[in-house]
């Protein structure tokens, strides 16, 4: 038992529980522990029985309770502390208890992946448990070009890993790639930058030898060479210039009309509608502009990215490298080049062709939302749901049917 009296126990529960929670104000008596809810102008709620706390108050309540009563010297193992803890709160709650105990050991058994890697000390992932066997475990690395996170999440996985353009939380593309490839991890990376660099990270790193790994980047306007390059890296390419325009391809939009009940001569005439929409759109001289714009940009950043001065060996070395590889990139022709694609899809009436070149996001996700009755985000909702659907997967087929498939090493 600890050597302070139970009141002091109380005490330190009671500053930390305000500490951590600071709209819960926790009163004890002789026979009863209520909380009072605060709002923003200080005033209060009627207070009510520990026995009415939500799930998080109780979570929060009874971790520092047992840590605070813990012998002296303990090893204090927890198990999901993130249960009923948000996010928000959890670093802020293990900093306190750590710091309230600095005699005890603490062992935290997370799939919380963040608040891991805000933790100090040394980190293990589970690779594998067995009844038989036990479990069996890897110490994680430092890896240069990964965060901690990110190295445990690589190391946790029993899949290879499929590095992707987008982000986390609330993306289509992931819901895409997620139902689409489910043999892998999916991590998204933000840019195509990114997960080319991830890709070339994890294979040439010792510390994820049993581990194989591949990339998908957005079609983007790349070219032949460009493509073959790629994937001799282990990178393939989308066969269009954004995930959202996979959406628009014939063969996916058939699939989306009919799930809505569309058949026949009026499939067609639906199908044939949206389909001129696009090209419309794309022969508005102000939304070219817009697209090859972008496109340049991108090239030139590229470029920017790529240029290599490790052998310079005075300014004036760095001076004609510099002028030398800047001015090797002719803006004017690669405008010229793109605006000729763009011309020669719509002419040749090629959708397809279109859809590789012409990355105009949030206008021709309005335009695919026509396949279907509502707005744009009831459109996003009604795709992510039928992707991901286990009666009907025909439209998971379909994408599916469109996408390149990544090779693993």
């Amino acid at each position: 038992m600890p050597v302070v009296g139970r009141e002091t126990v109380l005490r330190k529960l009671t500053a930390i529980f305000h500490r951590v929670l600071p709209t819960r104000c926790l009163a004890t008596t002789a026979d009863d522990i209520t909380v009072t809810a605060l709002d923003g102008s200080g005033a209060t709620s009627t207070p009510y029985s520990i026995t009415q706390m939500s799930d998080g108050e109780k979570a929060v309540f009874y971790m520092i309770g047992q840590v605070l009563v813990a012998d002296a010297g303990s090893v204090l193992i927890m198990d999901e502390p993130e249960i009923h803890v948000h996010r928000s709160i959890l670093g802020r709650l293990w900093d306190e208890l750590e710091a309230a105990r600095p005699d005890c050991a603490f062992l935290l058994i997370t799939h919380d992946l963040e608040f891991a890697a805000s933790r100090a000390g040394r980190k293990y992932v589970v690779r594998n448990y067995s009844p038989a066997m036990g479990w069996t475990i890897e110490d994680v690395p430092e890896a240069e070009g990964f965060s901690e996170e990110l190295v445990t999440l690589i190391l946790g996985s029993r899949k290879p890993v499929l590095f992707v353009e987008g982000e986390q939380q609330g993306s289509l593309d992931i819901a895409f790639y997620r139902a689409c490839y489910p043999g892998w991890t999916i991590i998204p990376r933000g840019g195509c930058e990114n997960v080319i660099h991830s890709v070339a990270t994890m294979r040439r790193n010792a510390a994820f030898t049993r581990i194989t790994c591949a990339g998908l980047v957005d079609a983007d306007g790349r070219d032949a060479d460009e493509r073959a390059y790629l994937a001799g890296i282990g990178v393939s390419v989308l066969p269009v210039a954004e995930i959202e325009n996979l959406l628009l391809l014939p063969a996916v939009s058939q699939i989306i009309l009919a799930k809505n009940d569309f058949s026949g001569a009026e499939l067609e005439t639906k199908l044939a509608e949206v389909k001129a929409a696009v090209f419309a759109d794309a022969m508005a001289p102000k939304n070219v502009n817009e697209v090859v714009l972008g496109y340049c940009r991108r090239r030139i950043d590229q470029m920017l990215k790529r240029i290599d001065f490790s052998a310079d060996k005075s300014i004036g070395d760095l001076a004609t490298s510099y002028a030398t590889q800047t001015g090797a990139l002719d803006v004017a022709a690669i405008a010229a080049g793109i605006e000729k694609k763009i011309a020669d899809a719509i002419a040749d009436d090629d959708l397809p062709a279109l859809l590789a070149i012409y990355d105009r996001k949030k206008p021709l996700l309005a335009l695919a939302a026509r396949l279907r009755a509502g707005s744009v985000n009831e459109f996003t909702a009604w795709v992510t749901r039928a992707i991901q659907s286990k009666e009907d997967d025909r439209l998971r087929m379909a994408i599916a049917a469109v996408l390149p498939t990544p090779s693993a090493a």
